[in-house]
């Protein structure tokens, strides 16, 4: 008996305590339940806020990531934009460029000419974003379609390139532009310059207008000035001075420039003082007096209109043309007149032979060039067109 109560021993202890613990524990919760639940509901709401803090940070970086990228593709739609409005401008100015130069062959490399789809080979694929000059009327703005993710680097990268030729065609027309307004320059220069050899004041030709002041600072036309904002002055420029040189060279043509000999016509007697050769006294000679075969075919140098076709005393058969502007030509000693009074001529036509009628020691041509009823040297007008038909001749 005393060994069977000293084997329960242990397990009477262990079920005591274990039934304190069970009290101990009831007792806590009974008296702290409001506290463990407080706890637990604060852990849970701790949770639920830091979870709902990261969901709309997320949301905000979503937010962040999607304007911008939707600022990004505004950012290429609107330099588009420009590309498209520039090289509108730019294929305008070419137009310009060749209506200036329409003689010269055309070259890319000079007149910067646009480039065309067989041009791109090689470049970025086409994100329907860099249109082509074939594809119709520039648009004011492109549709603000959105762009695919996987062109957009595509898309930039063209446009970097596009924008890059752009900048390189404004730069090769600003130098074309320079070049040709030299050119035309240096025409203008060289048509007054051989107007000018004929000792004619360029005034008589132009109509009066009243007297204007002018000035200001010196611009000069280079290629830097005329890569922007300068190009539509530049061109303004150019348009003007070449119609100065077109009008020169209407003046120039209705000057009597040509020869009234075709061929070699060696002068025998210049213009000026000299001696006679019938009194050997001095005496004036008023034109020229040109080595040429009886018969041979004397020629207008220029139109005009007859208003002598006669003999005329020591002049013999006679053709005076009046060109105009108070320009005539005389034709003397021919030996047979082809043209009457009032008939129109052009330069080169025949208007008599060559003869020795009138005071005359043999056959020859005496022509002469008079500036208001005044005879001037004809040497003069005749080596200004020898210039101008050199010049003509390396131009061609």
């Amino acid at each position: 008996m005393p060994l069977a109560q000293g084997r329960a021993a242990p397990w009477l202890a262990a079920g005591l305590a274990l039934a304190l613990l069970w009290a101990l524990g009831a007792s806590y919760v009974i008296v702290f339940h409001d506290d463990v639940l407080a706890g637990f509901v604060a852990r849970q709401g701790a949770m639920r806020d830091a979870y709902e803090a990261r969901i709309a940070e997320l949301q905000d970086l979503i937010e962040r990531d999607r304007r911008d990228r939707a600022g990004s593709e505004e950012g290429l739609a609107d330099r588009v934009s420009a590309a498209l409005e520039r090289q509108a401008d730019l294929e305008r100015r070419t137009a310009a460029l060749a209506g200036l130069d329409r003689q010269s062959p055309t070259d890319p490399a000079i007149t910067g000419t646009l480039p065309s789809r067989a041009d791109e080979a090689g470049a970025a694929p086409d994100d329907g974003l860099l249109l082509r000059p074939s594809e119709g009327p520039v648009r004011s703005r492109p549709d603000r379609r959105p762009l695919p993710r996987r062109s957009a680097h595509d898309a930039e990268t063209g446009l970097v390139r596009l924008e890059a030729h752009l900048e390189g065609l404004q730069a090769a027309q600003g130098e074309r532009l320079a070049r040709l307004a030299v050119r035309i320059g240096d025409e203008v220069r060289r048509l007054r310059g051989t107007i000018g050899r004929t000792g004619l004041d360029l005034g008589r030709f132009e109509a009066p207008t009243p007297a204007a002041g002018i000035g200001g600072p010196l611009v000069s036309l280079d290629a830097q000035a005329l890569d922007g904002a300068g190009f539509e002055a530049g061109l303004a420029l150019a348009r003007r001075a070449l119609g100065d040189g077109e009008r020169l060279r209407r003046l120039a043509a209705a000057l009597p420039l040509a020869r009234p000999i075709r061929g070699e016509a060696p002068v025998s007697s210049p213009f000026g003082t000299r001696l006679d050769p019938f009194t050997r006294g001095l005496a004036l000679h008023t034109g020229l007096d040109l080595k040429a075969e009886y018969g041979e075919p004397a020629r207008a140098t220029a139109a005009g209109r007859v208003t002598t076709a006669e003999a005329a005393g020591g002049y013999g058969n006679m053709v005076e043309i009046d060109h105009g502007h108070g320009l005539a030509t005389r034709f003397g000693h021919l030996s047979r007149i082809a043209v009457r009074p009032g008939q129109r001529v052009a330069a080169g036509d025949v208007i008599g032979f060559v003869g020795s009628t009138g005071r005359s020691t043999g056959s020859h041509l005496h022509y002469e060039t008079r500036v208001d009823g005044e005879p001037v040297d004809p040497q003069r007008f005749l080596e200004a067109g020898a210039t101008l038909a050199t010049a003509q001749l390396g131009a061609d």
